[in-house]
C-alpha cells in the first residue's frame, strides 16, 4: 500500500531521467502508470518507443502495473490518444504529469525562429494539449455525477521562473507553463481538479554538462543531483492527500522543497489624474527605491 495506491497516473517524457523517476516511484506508491515517452534525442531528433517501453519493464519487474506510449503530447490527435490509452487500459485518469521537453539553447541574436518554435510547441503547446484532453475528461465525469479528486502537476523551471542568459525560447517556454499553472487551477478546481506546477534541478540528458561535477562520488553519501529526488513531491501532489493544494509553484532540488512566490502587486505611486511624461521618472526611482532588488538572472554577472 502506497499513498497513491489504485490511481492512475500519466507522465509524458518518461523514458529517462526525472519523468523515469516520477514513474517509477508512482508505480512504487501503488499507482498504475502509463508511461509516455517519444524516445527522441537530446535535441528532439529521431523517435524510438525503447525508452518508454524500458521504464515499463523496470515497472513490471518490481510488480508493479505500467503501459506505454509513445504519442508526441504536442500533437492534438497525440494528446488525446495519450489520455485514451489510460482509459482505455485502467478505466479511469487520476493524475497528469506534463514533464517532456528538449532544448534549442542559443543566444538571442544567434536563434533562429526554428529553434524558438520548436521549444515553444514541445514545452508549452506539449502541456497545454494533455492538460486540456484530460481536464475535458474530468469535467464530463465530474458533470455526470462522479466523484473527482484529479491532479495536474506541470513542469516549470528556475529559467522560467528568474529567466536564463542562453535560454530565452526555453526560460519563455517554462514562464508561460507557470502561468497556465495558475489558469488551470483557477478554472478546473470547480471539477475537483488541483494544478501544481514545479522547478526541479537534477542532472538529466538536459542538465548533464551544468551538474556534470554536482554528483557525490560512490560511498560519499547523498547525491543532491540525482532525479529521484524530484519525484517525492510529485507524488505526493498527485495523492489525494493534496487536494487543498493548487495554484502552486514549487522549486525542488536534492533533499530541499521551497514555494516560489512569483510576481506580485507591488508598490504604487498614484497622481490622481494623466501622468505627464516627464513626471513617470521621479515615480519610478521611487516605486524602484521602495521595491526589493529582483533575483538575478541565472547566468548573468548583475542584476537586469
Amino acid at each position: 500500500m502506497g499513498i497513491c495506491d489504485g490511481r492512475v497516473v500519466i507522465v509524458t517524457g518518461a523514458g529517462r531521467g526525472i519523468g523515469r523517476a516520477h514513474a517509477l516511484e508512482f508505480a512504487r506508491q501503488g499507482a498504475r502508470v502509463v508511461v509516455n515517452d517519444l524516445g527522441t534525442g537530446r535535441t528532439g531528433s529521431g523517435r524510438s518507443g525503447e525508452p518508454a517501453l524500458g521504464t515499463v519493464e523496470e515497472i513490471r519487474a518490481m510488480g508493479g502495473d505500467a503501459v506505454a506510449n509513445c504519442d508526441d503530447v504536442a500533437d492534438w490527435d497525440g494528446a488525446a490518444r495519450l489520455v485514451k490509452t489510460a482509459l482505455s487500459a485502467y478505466g479511469r485518469l487520476d493524475v497528469l504529469v506534463n514533464n517532456a521537453g528538449f532544448l534549442r539553447d542559443r543566444m538571442l541574436v544567434s536563434m533562429t525562429e526554428q529553434e524558438w518554435d520548436e521549444v515553444i510547441r514541445v514545452h508549452l503547446k506539449g502541456h497545454f494539449l494533455p492538460l486540456r484532453h484530460a481536464a475535458r475528461h474530468w469535467r464530463e465525469q465530474a458533470k455526470s455525477g462522479g466523484p473527482v479528486a484529479a491532479r495536474v502537476i506541470n513542469t516549470s523551471s528556475g529559467a522560467g521562473l528568474m529567466g536564463s542568459v542562453g535560454q530565452g525560447n526555453y526560460a519563455a517556454a517554462k514562464a508561460g507553463i507557470a502561468a497556465l499553472t495558475l489558469v488551470a487551477a483557477a478554472e478546473l478546481g470547480r471539477y475537483g481538479v488541483t494544478v501544481n506546477a514545479i522547478a526541479p534541478a537534477a542532472r538529466t540528458r538536459m542538465t548533464e554538462e551544468v551538474f556534470a561535477e554536482a554528483m557525490a562520488a560512490p560511498g560519499e553519501g547523498f547525491d543532491a543531483m540525482d532525479p529521484a529526488n524530484v519525484a517525492p513531491l510529485v507524488v505526493w501532489l498527485g495523492s489525494a492527500a493534496s487536494g487543498h493544494v493548487t495554484g502552486r509553484v514549487f522549486e525542488v532540488e536534492g533533499g530541499v522543497i521551497s514555494l516560489a512566490t512569483g510576481w506580485r502587486h507591488g508598490p504604487r505611486v498614484e497622481r490622481g489624474s494623466r501622468w505627464d511624461p516627464a513626471e513617470v521618472g521621479g515615480a519610478v526611482a521611487e516605486l524602484i527605491e521602495h521595491a526589493p532588488e529582483p533575483e538575478p538572472v541565472y547566468g548573468s554577472r548583475v542584476n537586469p
